[in-house]
């Protein structure tokens, strides 16, 4: 598997029960023969008293004996839980991680290992498929993953409770008993204690199936997560604090795979609070795909909104809406970054004649430098901004511009106007510009505006989940 290398410590998180004894046992061992070293580490969350010192005492003398250094720390359960409130399982859970994430990375040992075994996770694949899941979640618990340059690895996953009991008692491993894994008011003990038993009178093998059931949705999940995340760098890109994503490619893609586009999209935002759920990858779908309205604009929460426009579909922040920038360009020969468009605007004078496109393109427009009056500005755009193009013979609200050209609605306020000093709008850029300050054979200097993006970008971070999945 490649876990296991010579001099490549493993800290392995031990609770004192049979499951993490026998881990520790077996991993001694191995280590012995192949060369790494073992690091024992356990967490006392001081929940049940003197039961619980027993436990660390246990695992503290037993790892002595065995010649593997041993770290224990402290967590004041209840002291957190009066000041937080919440899951008392789900914060000892994230308390325990963070105390066996730091541990690992003081002691320089890039592995964690943890007791999850095969009973875990048929538990883990039935709660989930009672909670509603979908492939992802009946991957169940992943046997190694790597979180932040940290190595997860499950050694016993494939190993029944069953062999994992018998394997103390061959070899004289001793364990302790934690009284609240008999508490049925958890829902993993009710369903350890409780489900399973009853589903085994109908189908004795039912462990077995659902772990290789498991095992089998793990592999085909990552192939599919492969294929979303290929589609994710063909069909979306960064777009201010969110991601724009080619529509029409993404309708041709397979249901599966529109799916999990979404929610891989939507993962990038999930530090914002935006729940993931099958209804709202759904309604994000229907819209996406339907043959109505050019223009949809849905509240994700979490001060995010999802905008299909004419062909491109877009996550980002409602407070892009109103967005609203100048930036000051008082002399030639400058350059002026515009971040809000994520542009760069470079002004070059030259005499003329020059030889050019003057009516301009899409990224680079040319005036008569004398008929300006500097400071230009680059800015975004104004309620009743009017414009005159460039062989309209007339004015033109910048906001009819904006519709014939189909800017779509999350980029017009984002889209930067260039203006001189007298308030006259000559240039959107990759859409029109102005009648004035045209070069004609009378122009004695020429200004040169170009507009190229600005180098770099953001690379898509989706919030996975690590260590929490169990």
């Amino acid at each position: 598997m490649g876990w296991w290398r010579k001099d490549r410590t493993i800290l392995a998180a031990v609770s004192g029960g049979p499951d993490s004894m026998a881990m520790l046992h077996m991993l001694k061992a191995l280590g012995d023969e192949l060369g790494f070293p073992v690091i024992a580490a356990h967490v006392n969350h001081k929940l049940r008293g003197a039961e619980a010192d027993a436990e660390a005492e246990l695992v503290r003398r037993t790892a002595e004996s065995w010649g593997v250094p041993c770290v224990v720390g402290e967590i004041d359960m209840p002291a957190h839980l009066a000041r937080t409130g919440g899951n008392a399982q789900a914060a000892a859970r994230r308390l325990r991680y963070e105390f066996l994430r730091r541990a690992a990375l003081e002691r320089g040992a890039p592995v964690l290992a943890t007791a999850h075994h095969a009973d875990d996770q048929a538990e883990t694949v039935l709660m989930r498929l009672m909670h509603g899941t979908g492939p992802g979640g009946l991957a169940g618990i992943a046997e190694h993953r790597v979180e932040e340059g940290l190595e997860l690895i499950r050694p016993l996953l494939r190993i029944s409770k069953a062999e994992i009991l018998q394997y103390c008692e061959r070899n004289g491993v001793p364990y302790a008993t934690d009284s609240s894994n008999l508490n049925t008011r958890y829902f993993r003990n009710a369903v350890r204690l409780e489900v399973l038993p009853f589903l085994e009178r109908y189908s004795p093998a039912v462990r077995s199936s659902l772990a290789r059931l498991a095992e089998i949705a793990a592999a085909e999940d990552d192939y599919l997560q492969r294929a979303a995340r290929e589609a994710f760098a063909t069909l979306v890109r960064p777009e201010g604090d969110g991601w724009a994503a080619d529509r029409r490619g993404f309708c041709k893609l397979h249901l599966a795979l529109q799916r999990r586009l979404i929610k891989l999209i939507l993962n990038c935002l999930a530090n914002r609070g935006i729940p993931v759920d099958f209804d709202r990858v759904e309604d994000i779908l229907a819209a996406a795909v339907a043959d109505a309205p050019t223009v949809t604009r849905m509240d994700l929460g979490g001060g995010a909104v999802w905008l299909r426009e004419y062909d491109r579909m877009v996550f980002a922040s409602a407070a892009e809406a109103a967005t609203t920038f100048c930036h000051v360009v008082p002399f030639p020969d400058t350059e002026i970054e515009v971040p809000e468009a994520g542009l760069v605007f470079r002004f070059q004078t030259l005499p003329a004649p020059v030889e050019g496109d003057f009516g301009g393109d899409r990224r680079t427009a040319w005036f008569d430098l004398s008929e300006l009056k500097f400071p230009l500005r680059l800015r975004s755009r104004e309620k009743g901004d009017r414009m005159e193009p460039f062989g309209l013979g007339g004015s033109k609200k910048v906001q009819d511009i904006f519709v014939d050209a189909k800017i779509p609605r999350s980029r017009r306020d984002r889209t930067p106007l260039l203006a001189d000093g007298d308030g006259r709008i000559l240039w959107i850029p990759g859409v029109c510009r102005s009648r004035h300050a045209p070069v004609a054979a009378g122009t004695a200097r020429v200004l040169r505006v170009e507009a190229v993006p600005l180098t770099g970008g953001a690379e898509p971070k989706p919030n996975m989940n690590g260590f929490l999945d169990s």
